[in-house]
């Protein structure tokens, strides 16, 4: 009996070993193992067939996967093969393919299928390339079906472009022939579910306390501020960090392509953009939500990413009743943004006719802060400038006078010893208090040959 037991526990032992490898690698099954569970996915998709008709897969998941494992036991196989082909089939037929274990690794950001079988992913910033592939152009295809059709979208020959999100809030965009002709693409943005505070950016060296502090009194005391910054620089990330600071009896409208955003407070309503799929359908886009949520008196609006038209109507707002509103934009520098982002945002807008000055001028009227975030080339993410919109220069352009700079030769974050005035006597305006010291410079500030020097 003894001899019995040993042999059971010693068998127990194994299968657990085993288990703990399947679960832990990408697998990438042989030509037999990929006909096996093919097999079993038919099995499987067969008996369902009905069932599936009133029940979504999330519905019947438990029940699918005990019936999966149970037909892998059936096949005359070694344990570790039966355990690759029942996680094949698992991946295949109820996740999202070879990628499902990215999409659960938290440490992975976004992830980018260029083509079935060339997949990378991001991580800490930097893009690593990954062995997982998909099986082919049809798998690819057949799971990205799947996920725009698990968010009520649609891909196919009319519609060969869909942007969708995950039951997560992950972002999602993805692409068949005929836009890219070489194949599908799939591209995943993960949501962040632990968004980041103001201490975890100064732990990160993404800016420093005296930065933080001006922004807080910023937010605070409803100065008019936009993110910029490239793809993938964290701008919304930023921004949610930002609101954290917004005043808990505000009333707040957020506008975005997907609902990203996790704002704290109590009078918070979310507004999304919706694209149309068929012509009765009507189409919602920036212009139209921003202009219902101005009809919907909030104190600010904080529209996730200004990208058409609709900052001729944000701008108004920002300059009459709605300071304090936040909104981020794509753009290289402070500069860049005010100068070529926002002119080319306005010429999208068909209701309107500005001149460059004009604009400029609404655009000195409305923003007071703009905020860069940029991406550094070791992955990490930096608060490059903190800008004061100060007015128009004489010539007809939006005076900006920066108020801290990230100085990549030291790696450090510099005060200009520029004093933001009016920011100031607009912030104590709203019975706060404000710690003028932040903007006294250090030696080194003042010593440009100290700094080359270290």
């Amino acid at each position: 009996m003894g001899i019995i037991q040993e042999m059971l526990t010693q068998d127990h032992e194994e299968k657990q070993t085993i288990d703990r490898k399947v679960s832990e690698q990408h697998i990438m099954p042989t030509q037999g193992e990929q006909q096996k569970a093919n097999d079993v996915i038919r099995i499987i998709s067969e008996k369902y067939a009905e069932k599936l008709k009133d029940h979504s897969i999330q519905e019947i998941e438990n029940e699918l996967i005990d019936a999966i494992r149970e037909e892998c036991e059936s096949l005359n196989l070694s344990y570790e093969e039966q355990k690759r082909i029942e996680k094949t089939v698992i991946v295949t037929a109820l996740g999202q393919g070879p990628i499902e274990e990215y999409l659960r690794d938290p440490t992975v950001t976004e992830i980018v299928v260029q083509r079935y079988d060339n997949v990378v992913i991001e991580r800490n910033g930097k893009i690593e390339s990954v062995k997982a592939v998909f099986f082919s152009e049809d798998h690819l295809v057949n799971t990205i079906e799947r996920i725009v059709q698990s968010a009520d979208r649609q891909i196919n020959i009319t519609y060969p472009i869909a942007d969708a999100k995950l039951a997560d809030g992950s972002r999602v965009n993805a692409t068949i022939p005929p836009v890219t002709p070489d194949g599908a693409t799939l591209t995943i943005r993960k949501f962040n579910m632990n968004w980041l505070k103001g201490k975890d950016y100064i732990r990160m060296h993404a800016l420093n306390k005296e930065m933080l502090y001006f922004l807080e009194r910023c937010v605070k005391g409803r100065q008019s501020i936009f993110i910029s910054g490239g793809t993938g620089s964290g701008k919304t990330t930023l921004l949610n960090m930002l609101s954290e600071f917004i005043p808990n009896d505000e009333l707040i409208i957020t506008i975005e392509d997907v609902c990203e955003l996790q704002l704290r407070q109590k009078n918070v309503r979310r507004m999304e953009v919706r694209v149309s799929n068929n012509k009765e359908m009507m189409k919602i886009d920036q212009q139209a939500l921003v202009k219902a949520a101005l009809r919907q008196r909030p104190d600010r609006i904080i529209l996730g990413e200004t990208r058409d038209g609709s900052i001729v109507d944000l701008v108004s707002a920002m300059s009459t009743g709605h300071d304090g509103s936040i909104s981020t934009a794509h753009a290289n520098s402070p500069r860049n943004l005010c100068d070529v982002r926002i002119p080319i945002m306005y010429s999208m807008n068909k209701d309107s006719d500005f001149s460059e000055r004009s604009i400029a001028m609404q655009i000195a009227e409305a923003i007071k802060i703009i905020v860069q975030i940029s991406r550094m080339p070791d992955g990490s993410r930096k608060i490059t400038y903190i800008t004061h919109v100060d007015g128009v220069t004489p010539d007809g352009k939006v005076n900006l006078k920066d108020i801290f700079r990230y100085d990549p030769s030291t790696r450090e974050f510099m005060k200009t010893g520029y004093y933001p005035e009016k920011i100031i006597e607009s912030i104590k305006s709203k019975g706060l208090d404000f710690e003028e010291g932040i903007f006294r410079r250090s030696s080194k500030e003042n010593n440009p040959e100290e700094q080359e020097v270290r």
